[in-house]
């Protein structure tokens, strides 16, 4: 097993221990200043996994998906972690201490349209963040042949960008000015 993935799965699970345990100390044991501290630390699983990939790199190991991966996972916690942390703070409120119901996205119109184009934005945003860690990698800590491996990334971002432009904003548009 890929040591990069497995990094990448903890750093999935540790996400979450840190959105569930800062919003436990806040809604469950109303320690707000502790809460903020804990959610305040999100991003250093990030950085967990940005050690190990450069590591990994360094040390001279094989690229393969994972390490592809790793960037792309990197720009989606930092572009939708904080989106991510607000759907559970609402559903942690409603749940624990009687907040309001989330509300939820509508199947269509013009509201479900712009969530359609602000998450695709979103995903832009982490291909941007993705393409920068790559470039970053590839040219500081990795070989030549590693730096080729790593920029075959770039065709996978590509690919998953158009069809969310076409399944997402552009088809929820569509549908809205269809109706």
């Amino acid at each position: 097993m890929n040591p990069v993935l497995i990094t990448i799965g903890a750093c999935e699970v540790g996400f979450w221990a840190f959105v569930v345990a800062g919003l436990a100390l806040r809604y469950l044991a109303r320690r707000t200043r502790a809460s903020t501290i804990v959610l305040a630390c999100v991003p250093l699983v990030d950085l967990i996994l940005l050690i190990a990939v450069t590591v990994d790199l360094a040390r001279g190991g094989d690229v393969e998906f994972a390490h592809r991966l790793a960037p792309i996972y990197l720009g989606g916690t930092l572009m939708f972690g904080h989106r991510m942390i607000g759907w559970a703070d609402v559903r942690f409120a409603h749940r624990f201490v009687g907040g309001p119901a989330p509300a939820p996205i509508p199947p269509t119109g013009p509201v479900r349209a712009r969530h359609e184009w602000a998450d695709f934005g979103r995903w832009l945003g982490a291909v941007a963040i993705a393409a920068a860690i790559t470039a970053t990698l590839g040219y500081t800590v990795a070989d030549d042949a590693q730096r080729e491996a790593l920029f075959g990334g770039f065709g996978m971002l590509g690919v998953v960008t158009v069809v969310w432009l076409l399944t997402g904003p552009i088809w929820f548009t569509a549908k809205d000015q269809a109706a």
